[in-house]
């Protein structure tokens, strides 16, 4: 089982954000109420709710056998929406980990809505310390959730204790790329109280060290751009949507947020994509 360290600072700041209700309320407005990650476009003008299910279903496309004896451990699982549609699809038997109380209430109410709540278990908790024992699922699953951890070499080490032999790590992260110039992600890391981010090389190096082997990496970092870009329209262009549910000082801040995430992409200091690790069998 994973030892008993308490949460970083990086986390519980993470988590009180999540749990705001204007975090909530703008983030259930501007993706649907499914989803909060990074989505793939194919043109400037999809809906932000389409592009987040493109996403997943390019992630699941990327698994080998999914089915009822799938077991999947979903770190930082948001509103479960990725959870949802990989039981549903596939028959997956899926446990939602996730910090933010608030987001998991919704995430139950969805999952027995939508008659999933006996295949999505949602667990309120840390990826910093996760709650199984070892070697307990088939797939390991995470959609830019990573980045808010403190200890990401703590978080990847769980996922390698957790992960059953041959089974599959998928994810998505917001990095900054590899060459990276020094200080010039700060307006991003102030914005969201992180010291750093992790890079492509950051991952291929921890992992690599802690036995799980790389199978693929797409390279989707113009996506990142896009979906910054499209959440900062429809903010601006739903402005009237947000009246009584979300401050004008946070909306302020975001729309400040998202241009820093923009020009960190458009200048070649970030990078995206998904990554699939391996544990050998």
């Amino acid at each position: 089982m994973s030892g008993s360290a308490g949460p970083t600072e990086a986390t519980r700041v993470a988590r009180d954000y999540y749990n705001s209700d204007d975090a909530d309320n703008f983030y259930a407005i501007i993706w649907g109420g499914e989803d909060i990650h990074v989505g793939l476009y194919e043109t400037g003008e999809d809906p932000i709710f389409d592009a987040s299910r493109r996403t997943v279903e390019r992630m699941a496309s990327l698994l080998p056998r999914l089915g009822s004896d799938t077991r999947v451990l979903d770190l930082g699982s948001g509103y479960c929406g990725a959870a949802r549609r990989l039981a549903g699809t596939y028959g997956c038997k899926v446990v939602g980990l996730n910090l933010s109380e608030k987001e998991n209430e919704r995430a139950r109410q969805l999952n027995e809505a939508q008659g999933l709540g006996d295949c999505v278990e949602v667990v309120d908790g840390s990826f910093e310390a996760i709650a199984a024992p070892d070697e307990t699922f088939d797939v390991v699953w995470s959609q830019d959730a990573i980045l808010h951890s403190g200890d990401r070499q703590r978080v990847l080490s769980e996922v390698a204790r957790v992960l059953k032999p041959g089974g599959q790590f998928v994810f998505t992260d917001p990095m900054q790329s590899d060459d990276c110039p020094v200080g010039v992600l700060q307006p991003i890391l102030d914005r969201i109280h992180l010291q750093s981010l992790g890079s492509p090389g950051f991952y291929r190096e921890r992992l690599a060290a802690l036995g799980l082997r790389e199978e693929r990496f797409l390279e989707l970092t113009p996506q990142l751009v896009m979906h910054y870009s499209r959440v900062l329209q429809e903010t601006e262009k739903r402005q009237d949507e947000f009246g009584g549910k979300v401050s004008a000082a946070y909306l302020d801040r975001m729309k400040k947020g998202l241009g820093h995430w923009i020009d960190g992409g458009e200048k070649g200091h970030l990078a995206w994509g998904i990554f699939r690790f391996s544990k050998p069998a």
